[in-house]
């Protein structure tokens, strides 16, 4: 039997009593992968059409694409829309994906024929990829976020959403230093 691997972020699972000389630094890769995972990468879109990012199995190099943060760019000036489909479609996995693209265009994260996520050119979205395979779904993590507590924001837009029987107030705290226009917002009912 030979190496295998992990199906949601690739890494090398070793066969038993294989890999003679080889173990130890097979191992060091796979913890520099696992490492990695935790940290940012950047994928550039190299021509203004849709592409598929693919994260490789464990090898001897990092893969941007096994990391938690990922930076979306383009050496090109997008038109459209584009689709970036993120492969293999097995795997099951929580990014953060920045819309760092030139021309002002949207990026929709794919990775199936399932639910994708738009992110807006230059914003940020937090997404779960289901790994259902050819179905696989993408869901944008973050809607329906329930806050309970106070939560402080630099800085907040304020739409037309539906607050049910609660209402948006602003008020002006005795110290209004460091709060957007002087006023804090909050929800209440």
């Amino acid at each position: 039997m030979a190496d295998t691997f992990s199906n949601d972020l690739r890494l090398r699972l070793q066969e038993a009593g294989a890999n003679s000389n080889q173990w130890g630094d097979l191992l060091n890769y796979t913890i520099t992968n696992i490492a990695s995972a935790f940290g940012s990468g950047t994928e550039n879109l190299a021509s203004d059409a849709n592409t598929t990012i693919t994260l490789a199995d464990d090898g001897s190099s990092t893969d941007e694409a096994r990391s938690l943060y990922l930076k979306v760019t383009s050496s090109v000036s997008l038109t459209a829309t584009r689709t970036v489909t993120i492969g293999p479609n097995t795997i099951s996995k929580v990014y953060v994906i920045e819309n760092a693209t030139t021309g002002g265009q949207a990026i929709a994260i794919s990775q199936g024929s399932g639910a994708n996520v738009t992110v807006p050119s230059g914003a940020v979205k937090v997404v779960h990829l289901d790994g259902a395979g050819s179905g696989a779904a993408v869901t944008d993590s973050l809607v329906d976020l329930h806050l309970t507590g106070t939560t402080a924001m630099a800085a907040a837009t304020i739409d037309s959403r539906d607050v049910g029987t609660q209402s948006i107030v602003s008020t002006a705290p005795s110290s209004a230093s460091g709060y957007p226009n002087g006023h804090v917002w909050y929800v209440t009912g």
